[in-house]
């Protein structure tokens, strides 16, 4: 009898070797898009420098050899997350629109707006190569510039122009971090020795959406065709 329930025993266990393990899955399966979603999370709690692979596989429960099925490198990573949050999602029905200015403020303050959200974009996006999102970015300002009547021998001048207030824009508004004792402090101390910038108050603006829709407007005066 001992024989038999050990023979009986010995195969359960060899059955129970041919079944699938089923091991409980607490993560959903791998994906690009997973991978994106969770560097842009990463990147927005700890920067540039808290990317690494090891981290990014950590948040997503993996190895970090399994990340590599989907993305070349980190540097794969970065261009990836960066053109994620660069994507427009407004709409480009052009009924939306009093006039070719109206549609340019509205794309540069997304464009801003984004970058702002995720302040890491601005200082990663001019080391970057161009990712399709910031390139139809691009593509509906120069159809909009090309409407309004902006020469095609003027035209990079006017992207770049406009590249460049939005970048300088928003990297000077993500960086500056003094808090109001701070600046009330420092616009105390410019006194006699600068005067006109002391008479503005310069250092207590703080409407920066303000001056970012005001200084475009100074900006688009010149690039209107005469």
């Amino acid at each position: 009898m001992a024989a038999k329930r050990g023979a009986r025993s010995k195969q359960r266990t060899n059955d129970e070797r041919l079944q699938p393990v089923q091991e409980p899955r607490s993560e959903p399966p791998l994906s690009r898009e997973r991978i994106v979603v969770t560097a842009v999370d990463l990147l927005d709690a700890q920067g540039l420098d808290g990317l690494t692979m090891r981290r990014l596989a950590d948040r997503l429960g993996s190895g970090v050899m399994s990340l590599y099925w989907y993305v070349d490198n980190k540097e794969d990573v970065f261009d990836l997350a960066l053109d994620s949050v660069l994507e427009y999602r407004g709409s480009r029905q052009m009924a939306e629109f009093q006039d070719w200015r109206e549609e340019i403020v509205h794309i540069l303050e997304d464009w801003r707006a984004s970058m702002l959200r995720h302040p890491w974009s601005a200082s990663l996006l001019p080391r970057r190569a161009l990712g399709p999102n910031i390139l139809s970015r691009l593509e509906m300002l120069s159809e909009t510039l090309s409407r309004a009547g902006v020469a095609a021998a003027d035209m990079n001048v006017a992207i770049w122009s406009l590249w460049n207030y939005v970048m300088g824009a928003t990297i000077t508004r993500a960086s500056f971090d003094l808090s109001d004792d701070d600046r009330a402090a420092a616009q105390q101390r410019l006194s006699e020795r600068y005067p006109t910038i002391e008479r503005s108050r310069l250092l207590l603006d703080d409407d920066w959406d303000g001056a970012f829709r005001k200084g475009l407007g100074f900006l688009l005066d010149g690039l209107s065709p005469r």
